[in-house]
């Protein structure tokens, strides 16, 4: 009887193990992720898109919340190349770069470093503090309770990145533009963004990069290096800030690339990656209707 079970356990093992296969592949196809691209081709063919999306749509202006990360860092120099070479065909068109501090942020530097590598038409600083402060604040004088302080920062936090949002929109309203987003493969992936807030945008030129690509994009721009392999961080709680993405998510991003591309990782954590991808889904879907 042992034995019998032993070779059940050892088949259901591995019908196991081709379903997480197929899945992964059919992952990588969903999140448009490519093994291997060549950088320099990846940069013109993703400024041409924000160009032609520019362009055909009849807007004047690009918009992007620069944080100092790797993603801002390389969605807002693609953006700026994009106006650029839509004024030499003629076009008017400006990219608006904006810093969207909540009262002071600890890597401020980083973020001048970043818009000085970029260097954008125009800049808009926006401290969202009062107005996320306010919303909790209203929130809780209609009767909002929380469990905890760390629940109630938690809510602060996907406030605050909806703020984030709501300005960027109020300046691409005023401006006729187009809101740019960061989100990548990797993001995309774990679900790791504040839906309507950092995942909301018009058009998301890092789409189908994994983190190392984003990375490898980068450095063919010729961003600084201390931003190019900066540790990731979301960056949205009060309680304990800048944590660590990979903290948060509970893998590196090494493991996530790696699934993305197709590369062996443990079974567990591709196991693991398959249930938040999914738990997930409705972040990158529509809103469900009937």
């Amino acid at each position: 009887m042992r034995l019998l079970e032993h070779h059940a356990a050892v088949v259901e093992g591995q019908v196991s193990a081709i379903a997480h296969q197929a899945n992964q592949a059919h992952i990588q196809t969903a999140l448009q992720v490519s093994p291997t691209l060549d950088p320099q081709q990846e940069v013109e063919r993703r400024v041409a898109f924000l160009y032609r999306q520019l362009v055909s749509t009849g807007q004047k202006s690009l918009v992007l919340g620069i944080s100092g990360g790797v993603d801002s860092t390389v969605a807002g120099r693609l953006a700026q190349l994009a106006v650029e070479k839509a004024r030499q065909e003629g076009v008017e068109a400006h990219f608006y770069a904006m810093r969207l501090p909540y009262d002071t942020q600890q890597d401020e530097e980083d973020a001048h470093q970043a818009l000085a590598f970029i260097q954008p038409d125009n800049v808009l600083t926006v401290n969202i503090q009062a107005a996320s402060d306010a919303l909790l604040a209203s929130l809780e004088a209609g009767g909002l309770g929380f469990t905890d302080a760390h629940q109630r920062d938690f809510v602060l936090g996907n406030i605050k990145a909806r703020q984030r949002m709501v300005a960027q929109y109020a300046v691409a309203g005023a401006n006729a533009g187009l809101v740019v987003g960061t989100d990548q493969a990797a993001e995309a992936l774990m679900g790791f963004f504040t839906k309507y807030g950092d995942g909301a945008c018009d058009i998301a030129p890092l789409t189908g990069l994994t983190k190392a690509q984003v990375r490898q994009l980068g450095a063919v721009l010729g961003a600084p290096e201390a931003l190019v392999e900066k540790q990731p961080t979301a960056d949205l709680e009060t309680l304990k800030p800048q944590p660590a993405d990979e903290e948060a998510l509970g893998f590196s991003y090494a493991d996530i690339d790696a699934f993305l591309t197709g590369e062996q990782i443990s079974e567990g954590a591709r196991a693991t990656i398959i249930q938040t991808y999914q738990r997930s889904a409705h972040k990158r879907q529509l809103p469900i209707t009937p």
